[in-house]
Parts: C-alpha cells; sequence; structure tokens
C-alpha cells in the first residue's frame, strides 16, 4: 500500500472535522449548548477526546464554527452575485432559500435561538455577527429604500425580526407552522410589488 497523499490527508481531516461538527451541533441543538461537554461530542462523532482538540481548541471554538458557518451560508444567499446591491429577484431566492434551510437545518436553527437568548454564549459570535450583518443592513435598507417605503430602516429591522420570529415559531411547532402560507406573505409585501420597477 502506498504512502498517503498530502491530498489524501487533508480529506481525512476535513472528513473528521466534519463528523465533530456535525456531532456537536446535533448535541447542541438537542440538549444544549451548556448541557453538552466535549467527551459527549466526541463520543458523538466516533473519535477520541483529544483527537477533538487537534481541530478545536475548546467547545467555545466549536460553537463558534457553527454558527459562524451557518450564518456565513445565510447570509450568501442575500446577495448571491455579491454586488453589494438587492434585486428583488434576490430577495425572492433568499426568502425561498431560507425557508428550505429552516427545513432541512432544525438542529442549526434551535441552536441559534438557544444562543441568542444566552448573552455569554451568545457574546462569542456576536462580532462576526455583526460583521456580517452591517453590509447586508446596508442593503436591505437600500433595497426598501428603492422599493418606497416611507422608513426604510424601521422597516428593514421589521423584516429580520420577522424572519427570526418565522424561524423560532417554525422550530418550536415545524408540524404546525403554516410554511406556505407565511413565505407567501413575506413575497407578496417585500418581493411581488417591486419585480418590474
Amino acid at each position: 500500500m502506498s504512502p498517503r497523499t498530502p491530498e489524501q490527508f487533508e480529506a481525512i481531516r476535513e472528513q473528521k472535522r466534519s463528523r465533530i461538527l456535525d456531532a456537536a451541533l446535533h448535541l447542541f441543538g438537542t440538549q444544549g449548548y451548556n448541557n453538552t461537554s466535549i467527551s459527549q461530542i466526541a463520543k458523538k462523532a466516533d473519535i477520541s477526546k483529544g483527537l477533538i482538540y487537534n481541530y478545536f481548541e475548546s467547545k467555545e471554538a466549536v460553537v463558534q464554527e457553527i454558527l459562524n458557518s451557518g450564518i456565513d451560508q445565510m447570509l450568501n444567499i442575500l446577495d448571491v452575485n455579491h454586488d453589494g446591491y438587492l434585486e428583488p429577484g434576490e430577495l425572492e431566492s433568499f426568502i425561498h432559500e431560507m425557508f428550505g434551510h429552516l427545513e432541512k437545518n432544525p438542529e442549526f436553527w434551535r441552536l441559534y435561538f438557544s444562543i441568542l437568548m444566552q448573552p455569554d454564549i451568545y457574546s462569542m459570535v456576536r462580532e462576526k455577527t455583526d460583521e456580517l450583518a452591517r453590509p447586508l443592513m446596508k442593503m436591505a435598507i437600500d433595497y426598501l429604500s428603492r422599493a418606497g417605503f416611507e422608513n426604510p430602516q424601521g422597516e428593514t429591522l421589521v423584516f429580520a425580526a420577522l424572519i427570526d420570529g418565522i424561524g423560532l415559531h417554525y422550530v418550536m411547532e415545524p408540524a404546525e407552522y403554516p410554511v406556505e402560507m407565511v413565505k407567501n406573505v413575506l413575497l407578496k409585501r417585500y418581493v411581488e410589488p417591486f419585480k418590474d420597477s
């Protein structure tokens, strides 16, 4: 058997890192951040506790990676072409993608909302969240200004609160929440009137 190439070592390393993150997300999302230990993450990921520290220096670093990655993923779908200019089609796509992400990743959203309610833990990711949110808030304010909303900054805050509230309600009662109806209300309010303008 020939020795592994650097690419093979990197692939193995990335696979183990993904297993750690997947295991941590599951445990954080089902039993809470504070109730989850590094030992439990290692057991769930089927690796040794010591090996986790080759990838992450602490449990805090694991949760930071999960949240930052999830936030990056969601924010990247808002401005798909990364031009800093939000079009109605991009907002429409974001709304569809956001609902899809909610349905496919309930553990991430449970973790996200639980972290928001714990200031000591949220402070670990607040800087990154704020850094990512600033340009997006600016794009949304610009979009809603062009769309003719009387108070685009206030409307942007309302839109962000709606997205958070929708996510929270969905995570609490996924089988009961009227996803399609709520999605259609958002599209009618923020996208459809401005598609041809």
